[in-house]
């Protein structure tokens, strides 16, 4: 008898083929069937599965396989998507209070740790016992006024929306801009809908002109008129108690946004910018529990600061910094001019879009105020460069404890996953990374990993860290919202 090498690899390779595919074909039905758990979760329990702080709610099927892909990949496990379904179900079946869980940890945790339990029944209530019974946590929604409806204030509004769930946090109900003409109504809606950077709005937007309000999937928003901080009474409105993000930038110090609380119905504010004076300016996941009880008004900070402020509070935490310069290659603004004419900032008068502009930043002085150890030590300086979103940090920075370039991605590899700072850092280890890359990531930043530099002595190290200067900061913003107003839900991460 003869064999055909030929046939034979090609039989191999045709059965490859199909076990590839139908193998494929499999995770793809059990991606449809946990789309529909994940809504079930998110829309009656108010229990938001999330994988490796990247969110699985209103995901395609195929993009829920590739944040699988991503999961596996970043913690070298075997997480598949019939893991995630079998345990989401069995999520299901618990009285679980509303929260926050990551169905990456759980898989990875499961795949380690199966053989101690008799089933995933019992893993499950094990892993979330703390997390059952509906005296372990109740939350009161607050409403949201959005004070301004620029690059910031309109993706604040897509992300309430989209995390509105069953409105049991924040609830946008309103937005404030100078007018609220049946035409410039229009045209807010227009800018809501479609982005040149961040794309299509995922949903409807109905203009309602007679009562002069946007409903935006289902929500009811209305559309105020307002010159002045302090002449809206927002109970006419029904709305009470409100939080106020005022993203117009206008007013930064505590004299100027506490107009904002003469107005009836607002209750605190804050402000998407770096506050002045002795206004807390706030970067979630680091000092988010350090400010005074009592306060009314409160900063986001910058974006860059928080891009920059959690890679430096962990490289300080672990290997101490001795000083440190930080170079921001950072997208053009509205603050600088499309073509060249006067402006009242050096350099900032020329074209955005044709050069790049070296400018000052306040990042080096806002470490400070988030991380006080570091004053003095810290230097900054930015360029603008002729791109639309997304920004670059460079960190030179002269490190106590010597160290290599494993070591320090290992260190900020371990807080992207565990720990506090995983809705702040990505770790990548893509060899491709570019800016477009990074649009519409929701963490504060994104460590380049294969960028890290290393001197030959171990004691300066150059980080690179990305950040979407307008969505990722727009995640912290609604973060912080939600921790002040003290909605936050249970996290499993």
């Amino acid at each position: 008898m003869t064999f055909d090498t030929k046939e034979i690899l090609k039989g191999g390779a045709k059965d490859s083929y199909e076990t590839e595919l139908n193998d494929w074909i499999k995770h793809e039905k059990a991606a449809i069937e946990l789309i529909g758990v994940i809504g079930n979760l998110w829309f009656e329990k108010s229990i938001e599965l999330i994988i490796f702080r990247n969110q699985l709610v209103d995901r395609s099927a195929s993009e829920i396989m590739k944040l699988h892909q991503y999961a596996k990949d970043i913690v070298k496990q075997s997480i598949n998507v019939t893991d995630s379904l079998m345990l989401a179900r069995e999520i299901q079946k618990l009285n679980v209070v509303p929260s926050r869980i990551d169905i990456g940890r759980l898989a990875s945790e499961w795949s380690q740790e199966n053989s101690k339990y008799k089933s995933a029944t019992d893993f499950i209530g094990d892993k979330l016992k703390d997390y059952v019974g509906e005296d372990k946590h109740t939350i009161t929604p607050k409403d949201v006024v959005l004070y301004g409806f620029g690059r910031i204030g309109r993706l604040a509004a897509r992300e309430l929306i989209g995390q509105a769930g069953k409105g049991e946090q924040l609830r946008l109900r309103a937005i404030v801009t100078r007018s609220n003409s049946a035409e410039d109504i229009q045209k807010r809606a227009d800018l809501l809908r479609t982005d040149s950077v961040h794309g299509f709005f995922p949903g409807t937007i109905i203009e309602d002109f007679e009562n002069k309000a946007l409903i935006i999937n289902g929500h009811t928003v209305k559309m105020i008129a307002a010159n002045k901080p302090d002449e809206v009474d927002y109970t006419t409105y029904g709305i009470n108690n409100a939080l106020l993000i005022d993203n117009t930038g206008i007013a930064r110090d505590r004299e100027g946004l506490s107009k904002h609380l003469v107005s009836k119905g607002i209750d605190k504010v804050l402000l998407t910018a770096p506050g002045k004076g002795d206004i807390p300016n706030i970067v979630h996941g680091i000092n988010h529990r350090d400010y005074n009880k009592d306060e009314r008004v409160f900063s986001a900070a910058s974006c860059t600061t928080n891009a920059i402020v959690p890679v430096l509070a962990v490289i300080d935490r672990t290997l101490g910094i001795t000083r440190g310069h930080i170079e921001t290659i950072h997208s053009y603004t509205n603050d600088q001019n499309l073509l060249d004419n006067y402006h009242p900032k050096y350099r900032r008068g020329r074209s955005a879009a044709l050069n790049m502009v070296i400018t000052e930043t306040g990042a080096d002085k806002a470490v400070a105020k988030v991380l006080p150890q570091l004053t003095g030590k810290i230097s900054g300086n930015s360029v603008r460069v002729p791109t639309p979103d997304v920004s670059l940090a460079i960190l030179n920075l002269t490190l106590t404890k010597p160290s290599t370039k494993d070591e320090i991605n290992e260190i900020m590899k371990d807080a992207a996953l565990k720990g506090n700072l995983v809705e702040q850092i990505q770790y990548s280890f893509s060899n491709e990374l570019v800016s477009t890359d990074c649009i519409g990531n929701p963490c504060a930043c994104i460590f380049d990993s294969p960028a890290t530099i290393v001197a030959k002595d171990g004691n300066s190290a150059v980080l690179y860290v990305w950040y979407d200067n307008e969505y990722g900061y727009t995640r912290q913003v609604i973060r912080l919202a939600k921790k002040i107003s003290e909605v936050n839900r249970l996290r499993y991460y």
